[in-house]
């Protein structure tokens, strides 16, 4: 069953939230650039941040 209020998202979480603009400019030339959906990047850089701080990403 779906979570109301998610745009019916199941396996996911919906986030709003800002980027720098010289960051955003970076973020959507590396979408452009790799056809990899903003999503999947988002998912790795939080990987990747948590990493760095020695936090478990599963």
């Amino acid at each position: 069953m779906k979570e109301a209020g998610n745009r019916g998202l199941v396996n996911r979480k919906a986030l709003s939230n800002s980027l720098r603009n010289d960051l955003a400019e970076k973020f959507d030339k590396l979408h452009k650039e790799t056809q990899v959906p903003k999503s999947k990047l988002l998912d790795q850089a939080v990987e990747l941040l948590l990493e760095q701080h020695n936090k478990t990403t599963t």
